[in-house]
């Protein structure tokens, strides 16, 4: 498998949000892809290929409140390509641009059930961020993206610019 990462493009929503479902077991889950990640977030959302077949993708932005933030709002890997360095390799792209474009800290959520994406984010280097509820040992925000969505927040820094990992709210 050979991993090619590009920036993505708005033709490239139509056949992500097919996969999303399949690749969260049927878990409903396209809903929280908007398309304005691969219209207006171009600079930040990244796709994963091999030969031009889609093995992930990640969307962030850049806060508009604190531009030393970055924000990944979903990272997705086909299961068939998971434990390959998909995931990193993407983030590794989102920590290069943030440090090339002078951000300190990506900011990142999963749910506080999914114990293999917490796991994940910690190998990458990012800290779990205090909530006010813990569960089986995280630390989480109840209903932090509606109701019942209920959140585990992680902060890294970014390499070679100075700031705490841990500071500022997600």
């Amino acid at each position: 498998m050979t991993i090619t990462l590009r920036a993505a493009n708005d033709a490239d929503y139509d056949p992500i949000i097919p996969c999303l479902d399949a690749w969260w077991g049927g878990q409903q889950m396209a809903s929280m892809l908007p398309h304005l990640f691969f219209t207006h977030f171009r600079p930040w959302t990244y796709l994963a290929e091999d030969q031009g077949d889609i093995l992930g993708f990640l969307a962030a932005f850049r806060s508009q409140t604190d531009p030393d933030l970055v924000s990944c709002h979903f990272i997705g890997v086909d299961p068939a390509a998971r434990g390959r360095g998909v995931g990193a390799a993407l983030y590794e792209r989102l920590f290069a641009d943030a440090a090339a474009a002078g951000c300190r800290k990506i900011l990142a959520v999963t749910s506080p059930q999914n114990r293999a994406s917490i796991a994940f984010h910690q190998r990458l280097g990012f800290e779990a961020l205090p909530g006010p509820k813990f569960a089986a040992g995280v630390a989480f925000t109840p209903n932090y993206d509606g109701p019942g969505e209920d959140r585990a927040r992680f902060a890294r820094a970014v390499k070679g610019i100075s700031g705490s990992a841990a500071s500022g709210r997600n």
